[in-house]
């Protein structure tokens, strides 16, 4: 079982906790930002939907959303709770061109590895239509490694801007670092992006 498999599964064996622990969190303050930089009526992309929660946030904003997860377990949680299709398939299938407007990647693709997580990212901004945005947000500090069955990659400011500074069609808008939203978990501290596709690329 590869670093994916063995995230997925742990998703597919505790769905329910973790949508438990993740749907009723207000994450309004981060979703608005995100939505701020977007057009009316927007083409977004929930890359790493979990329960819902963003999809379902953004549907009731007007917005049109397409939501995929790697775990059939939450798709289907997420399906039920956001009342649309949610698609099951890896990050490293992501094909679209200049398709959406925005990619929220919260809490999502910190679980790849970084060789990994450069080619997804690549594969991300090539999805992005010219001079749109990527959300994306990941626990802080320098670990890289697996946490109770899940591989997790962490960054800080100075490590992410280095992790990006050669790829030449995307640049950092805006970073800031948050508390993490759970019930008794306000010690843990995320690095969140916002990321802008350069004009003019390719």
């Amino acid at each position: 079982m590869n670093l994916s498999d063995n995230t997925i599964h742990y998703y597919n064996l505790n769905a329910k906790e973790f949508v438990a622990g993740t749907v009723d969190i207000n994450f309004e303050a981060t979703q608005n930002r995100f939505l701020d930089k977007l057009p009316e009526h927007a083409y977004i992309l929930d890359f790493g939907c979990g329960s819902g929660r963003d999809t379902k946030f953004f549907l009731n904003k007007g917005y049109q959303v397409y939501a995929i997860d790697g775990s059939k377990e939450l798709c289907e949680i997420a399906e039920r709770y956001t009342g649309i299709a949610i698609k099951q398939m890896l990050f490293q299938d992501l094909n679209e061109k200049e398709l959406y407007d925005g990619i929220w990647a919260c809490s999502s693709i910190l679980h790849l590895p970084e060789n990994e997580l450069k080619e997804v990212m690549n594969k991300m901004t090539d999805a992005l239509k010219v001079n749109g945005v990527i959300y994306t947000s990941f626990k802080y500090g320098t670990f890289e490694g697996k946490r109770k069955e899940r591989y997790f990659k962490d960054f800080t400011e100075k490590s992410f801007g280095d992790f990006v500074k050669d790829m030449e069609n995307i640049k950092i808008e805006e970073q800031w670092i948050t508390g993490d939203a759970r019930i008794n978990r306000s010690h843990e501290k995320w690095l969140n992006l916002i990321l802008r596709k350069r004009n003019g690329a390719f």
